[in-house]
């Protein structure tokens, strides 16, 4: 049974919901036939006194049927579906007895919304438990009745927020923001509280079905809600720039709600998510961010065969930016540190990166200070090789120098067990060649974390040509262990993510170099999706350190007897750092100026060293340049097997450096174009820029035959 019906001597139906062999409730056709089975069961009981919504599983619902979602493609079919779901949910509510939903775990998405067609919503008190709406991070939005529910219940103001933005909250928080009515103890006290309140107020009814309603915090009528109109939708625009319809659709819900019949304003709901939900980009961003990220993190690319590890102990080498972030994310996961450097001073000033961002949060109220004390004891400062002793993990985050790698690996080695892995946090030099300067290759591993640590939730796995799947397996635990999202990928110069970012920095200097405005090459990047402009983005890395690199690797490439082909861009870094002496934002002087006091500016003497050109690009045509680049590298990876599956490709492009989200990261960008349109417009941009905009022959063949990633 779908839905368990039970009956008390006052009268006071329980509905469970347990849908059978899964471990939890979703709203499917399966749930929606059993509630609409059991609400005529409902409207027929003469003796009914009220009704309490709950679930048999451990959570209440876990959302929309994500399958059925992924699958829909015809609009008409969505509607009717969503039409049917909604009017089951009406039907209870306007039943004419008191309805409360039992909330005994995590209700999100839809299963939020069943809890708003309920007069009252009772959650036990379990900080695990997750309240919330999260659709829009999926590309669609809340679709049963939320968008119409929520603004009449807390009020519009105080919706939006948790209509746009996709937070789970715990119950405590879905309390203060009205999102629940009461908090339990236990599930004995859930149900109690639920049936007194049935028997407390038997003819309940929603507010907005009763004669007097009015609009908390007032309607569209009212002054400040219509400022409020004035200026929410292009604040949404300038973070979204239209590229997220669920976004915009949700704003019209809610606005085009506020001055039409509840019942009206719910089909309106139900024909904007009808359209989003069979859209291109809510396709895009479910493949990604559900499916391709759910096999990630389940081990799609951990080797089978070795038991699941925790590390205990973590030496880091290097206390600058890179080495104290990683150093606070793995203490901040209850693994001690020991983080190392030239001196002790040295090392001190990196701990209190750790420091800021505890004292941060305190401040905050989401840490209690016996948990800063916590964390900060975790971490030891050391100068020492010494120290290291014990350390079953060693992460180097020294400059980006082989002779320097080198040292520090032969040091910390010698002081560590045969069982030790070491990892590098290079984002560019091949890893097989930094293991030759390691006593043990099979142990040594890359592992490349994105600045700043503690925001990004990306880390890449290197494996040299000698790494062991065991280290593989250990290194991957330990990325998951600090709640990173591992991908893992094969050596290679730059490995998958530095090597595919670069193009993109790489293409925005190309096109100043050619002439076009620094402001429209920002702003075109912005459009496209990405979350830094092209020439921002190389202040934050550094000029000097991308001209570092370049040097490096010409140099490597002559080691190998190679030929080294120049980027077109690569004349703007030598101009900027030896010409202009502008090396970026650490020095307060790269393509931007950054004023004491005020906003960054582009700095005016660009135009002046890179003279405008007779041909002024479209914003299109220098969307779909840096677009394209970044696209067409990261299908090379893949030929190549640097990067192994297409959902570390996508998932490492949107959480590494944040390749527009909407498009479902650099492979499904190609899916998303068309391969065979995306090859035929790559050979125009070839004949017209150069060869780097090549297809790769794996895209060719795709092409051929009618495939796609």
């Amino acid at each position: 049974m779908t839905i368990h019906y039970e009956k008390d001597d006052k009268n006071i139906v329980v509905l469970s919901m347990d849908i059978k062999n899964r471990s939890q409730n979703v709203i499917n056709e399966v749930l929606q036939d059993a509630l609409k089975n059991v609400s005529a069961r409902l409207f027929a009981d003469d003796d009914l006194a009220g009704i309490i919504i709950t679930s048999a599983k451990k959570d209440f619902v876990a959302g929309a049927d994500i399958d059925k979602l992924f699958q829909a493609t015809d609009p008409q079919e969505m509607l009717e579906w969503l039409e049917d779901f909604k009017a089951v949910l009406r039907k209870l509510e306007t039943l004419g007895k008191p309805l409360v939903a039992a909330i005994n775990g995590s209700a999100l998405g839809g299963g939020y919304e069943i809890t708003l067609a309920c007069h009252y919503r009772i959650a036990v008190n379990n900080p695990k438990t997750k309240i919330g709406l999260p659709e829009v991070k999926l590309g669609v939005f809340p679709g049963g009745g939320a968008t119409q529910r929520l603004p009449r219940m807390i009020g519009i103001q105080n919706a939006l927020p948790l209509l746009l933005e996709g937070k789970n909250f715990n119950p405590e928080s879905a309390l203060k923001l009205g999102m629940i009515d009461e908090l339990a103890d236990d599930l004995p006290d859930m149900m109690a509280k639920a049936q007194k309140w049935i028997l407390a107020h038997p003819e309940s009814k929603q507010p907005w079905d009763q004669s007097d309603f009015k609009w908390p915090g007032g309607d569209n009528h009212d002054p400040d809600i219509a400022q409020l109109w004035a200026v929410v939708p292009a604040m949404l625009n300038q973070k979204t720039r239209g590229n997220y319809p669920a976004a915009q659709h949700i704003l019209a819900c809610v606005y085009e709600g506020g001055w039409i019949d509840f019942d009206i304003a719910c089909r309106v709901e139900s024909r904007y998510f009808a359209h989003t939900a069979t859209g291109k980009i809510a396709k895009n961003m479910i493949n990604a961010f559900w499916y391709q990220l759910n096999a990630i993190n389940k081990g799609e690319s951990r080797p089978e065969g070795f038991e699941k590890s925790r590390v205990k102990k973590v030496g880091i080498l290097g206390a600058g930016l890179m080495g104290s972030g990683v150093a606070y994310v793995t203490a901040d996961a209850g693994v001690e540190v020991v983080l190392k450097d030239i001196s002790i001073e040295t090392a001190e000033k990196g701990k209190q990166y750790a420091v800021k961002l505890l004292e941060k949060r305190l401040g905050q109220g989401r840490i209690t200070p016996e948990k800063q004390a916590e964390v900060l004891n975790r971490i030891l400062t050391a100068e020492k090789a010494d120290d290291l002793k014990g350390c079953d993990l060693i992460i180097e985050a020294v400059f980006e120098d082989r002779e320097l790698k080198g040292n520090v690996t032969r040091e910390a080695e010698a002081q560590i067990a045969e069982t030790a892995i070491f990892a590098s946090n290079t984002s560019t030099i091949p890893i097989t060649g930094l293991a030759e300067q390691s006593a043990r290759p099979h142990n040594f591993i890359g592992l490349h974390f994105f600045s700043p640590v503690d925001r990004m939730p990306l880390v890449e796995i290197i494996l040299g040509q000698k790494t062991s799947k065991e280290t593989l397996a250990r290194a991957f635990d330990f990325v998951q262990q600090i709640k990173k999202t591992p991908i893992v990928v094969n050596d290679s110069r730059g490995f998958y993510t530095s090597r595919v970012f670069a193009t993109f920095p790489m293409e925005g200097m190309a096109l100043l170099d050619e002439g076009q405005h620094p402001r429209a090459i920002e702003s075109a990047a912005l459009q496209a999706g990405m979350p830094v402009g092209p020439l921002a983005i190389t202040d934050e890395v550094s000029i000097a350190l991308m001209l570092h690199i370049i040097e490096q690797t010409q140099k490597d490439f002559a080691a190998e007897g190679k030929q080294y082909v120049a980027h077109p861009g690569e004349n703007v870094v030598i101009k900027m750092v030896q010409a202009f002496k502008r090396s970026g934002k650490a020095d307060k002087k790269g393509f931007y100026e950054y004023p004491q006091d005020g906003k960054k500016y582009l700095w005016p003497e660009l135009r002046k060293h890179f003279p405008p050109s007779d041909r002024e690009l479209s914003q299109e045509e220098m969307m779909t340049r840096m677009l394209f680049i970044q696209a067409l590298e990261a299908a090379r990876c893949l030929e190549e097997n640097v990067v192994i599956s297409v959902a570390d490709a996508n998932i490492g492009s949107i959480f590494g450096w944040g390749f527009a989200p909407f498009k479902g990261g650099t492979l499904q960008f190609i899916n998303d174009y068309g391969v065979k349109e995306f090859v035929e417009k790559s050979e125009a941009l070839a004949d017209k820029y150069g060869s780097r905009f090549n297809p790769p022959e794996i895209l060719i063949k795709m092409a051929e035959n009618n495939r796609e990633f």
